[in-house]
């Protein structure tokens, strides 16, 4: 399946990535299995791996929920501000 991955605040900053088009093999297919490989492939990551949410197409979704062919899926670390 292909998706668009977007990453903000941390994430963009430890993937050195703002988005990023790319297929993903197909044993990820839910935002569990996502989150996942998200850490294997940036092991920065790791440390924030159980406060990361995923937005699929805009909202965000569980973490068994089914990702879809040409979901754009976004990565959002905790954020604070003041």
């Amino acid at each position: 399946m292909e998706v668009t991955l977007l990453f903000f605040a941390g994430a963009r900053d430890i993937t050195q990535h703002g988005s990023r088009k790319l297929r993903l093999p197909p044993a990820i297919d839910t935002a569990s299995r996502l989150l996942d490989w998200l850490c294997i492939e940036y092991p920065g990551l790791g440390p924030y791996s159980d406060c990361l949410r995923i937005a699929q197409n805009e909202c965000f979704i569980g973490a068994q929920d089914q990702l879809r062919d040409g979901d754009v899926l976004a990565v959002v670390p905790p954020v604070a501000g003041g």
